[in-house]
């Protein structure tokens, strides 16, 4: 089976829940910190393809409400992958790269009926 890759930030919360979920299944995977080791504009664009920037963008986040106004007008893809290589706490929170596909955010029915 091809490499299962869990991408995010060890503290989230949200994090945990899908390495707790993933563990209980039984489900091997690697993990990715792209806070502390970073993450290219490559990778992202590739997500992006998959998935879209804006779903990849957290705007939610308190990372992004403290940008400047500057940075967040007229956002696009570009403008986004740049702010999300810059601050990789604007990534939302885990992306699973599997066999399948890409997954963004954490929900268990999603999770099982892609890896189980």
């Amino acid at each position: 089976m091809a490499k299962i890759v869990l991408h995010g930030i060890a503290n989230c919360d949200t994090m945990k829940k899908a390495r707790v979920w993933l563990d209980a299944q039984g489900i091997g995977y690697d993990f990715h910190d792209y806070k502390k080791v970073g993450i290219t504009a490559k990778k992202l664009n590739a997500w992006a393809d998959v998935v879209g920037w804006e779903i990849l963008l957290n705007k939610a986040g308190t990372t992004f409400r403290k940008l400047p106004d500057a940075d967040k007008a007229g956002i696009d893809r570009d403008k986004a992958i740049a702010l999300m290589v810059e601050q990789p706490s604007l990534i939302k929170r885990p992306v699973l790269e599997h066999p399948g596909g890409v997954l963004v955010g954490f929900k268990p029915d999603i999770y099982a009926g892609a890896l189980t």
